[in-house]
């Protein structure tokens, strides 16, 4: 795509700092590094968002992931957790759209990087959730 950012990294229109490359995958340091070594992971493939991946490319994409992490993990000894974060359109914060996943090394619970998830377990009876998982499953393919 002529006009994503990533295409361009993979193309080398654009400089980056590769950690990781094969015929799939490209991993290159984020440009913000939210935290030291956060990493992204893309497909050479353009593809939006998870909504566009086939089995193939989401087992080629997802099995790098541990290798990756392991060497990120082994980079620094101060590493002690790392979150990794796929972000899917523009409303689950995407802001390039040209599917990437971040790995984002954690040093402490102070750094500048926070997940919070709300509790609406309240909210949902037994009955809903199990029509909730049904509906789910009928999509299934």
């Amino acid at each position: 795509m002529e006009d994503c950012i990533f295409c361009k990294i993979i193309n080398r229109e654009i400089p980056s700092h590769v950690v990781y490359e094969d015929e799939d995958v490209l991993a290159f340091l984020d440009i913000t590094q939210v935290t030291k070594g956060h990493t992204l992971l893309i497909p050479k493939k353009h593809v939006s968002d998870i909504f566009e991946y086939d089995q193939n490319l989401a087992a080629t994409l997802f099995s790098r992931i541990p290798k990756i992490a392991k060497a990120i993990e082994s980079s620094d000894n101060l590493i002690k957790g790392m979150n990794i974060v796929n972000n899917n359109r523009e409303v689950a914060y995407q802001t390039v759209f040209h599917s990437h996943v971040h790995l984002i090394p954690r040093y402490d619970k102070k750094d500048d990087f926070s997940m919070r998830f709300g509790n609406h377990m309240e909210d949902y009876s037994a009955a809903e959730l199990a029509t909730l998982a049904r509906s789910i499953q009928a999509h299934i393919k």
